[in-house]
């Protein structure tokens, strides 16, 4: 059985959104299939926003900040789950990765010639996009340029391989396409994938 880690990205702490509904579906289906999970909520962290490199080389993490380290240690699949702001994640969740895959842990503290290899390999992700878009015109039209970012350039950099789910159109749809959509994440949460 798989150990995940379920990092709810909505940046609202006080509201439930359509985000926590998917990440309540998959957690469900995770953990009747006997899959382990544990939860990230990332507006509930107490954190900085990293504003120096030296901060981010060398700062120790807060309490909220380790934590969640030991959770993305332990898992073996994560899922991240976010609504689309202006291209790409909200800033709040672009500050967590940010402060929780830093040198030392999810890389290395020192860089050299020979390159790198991130401390995460080995791991597998699934990421969850709402968006009020059609997913397709952000998949066409926009190249899903931000999505593209984070698997590349971050989940990719340590070592985790990802795969991503959009969900476009979100306020408009029906009861009936909202519950497919839980559904399916249901059924991705009982394959752990």
């Amino acid at each position: 059985m798989a150990r995940i880690t379920l990092i709810q990205g909505h940046p609202t702490a006080d509201a439930r959104h359509f985000c926590h509904a998917l990440a309540d579906s998959y957690r469900e289906g995770a953990q009747a299939a006997g899959h382990e999970v544990r939860d990230i909520e990332v507006a509930r962290l107490d954190f900085p926003v990293l504003r120096a490199r030296s901060d981010w080389e060398s700062a120790p993490p807060t309490p909220d900040i380790a934590a969640a380290q030991e959770d993305l240690s332990w898992a073996d699949h994560l899922v991240l789950v976010y609504p689309l702001w202006l291209g790409t994640m909200p800033a709040l969740v672009k500050a967590f990765l940010e402060q929780a895959l830093r040198p030392g842990f999810a890389v290395p503290a020192r860089f050299d010639e020979k390159g790198f290899r991130g401390r995460l390999q080995g791991k597998s992700a699934r990421i969850i996009v709402t968006m009020g878009m059609p997913a397709w015109v952000y998949r066409w039209y926009f190249l899903a340029h931000g999505l593209k970012s984070l698997e590349r350039s971050i989940l990719g950099m340590v070592g985790v391989s990802s795969r991503h789910t959009l969900i476009g159109s979100v306020e408009a749809a029906s009861d009936a396409r909202r519950q497919g959509w839980l559904d399916s994440v249901r059924r991705l949460g009982a394959a752990a994938n």
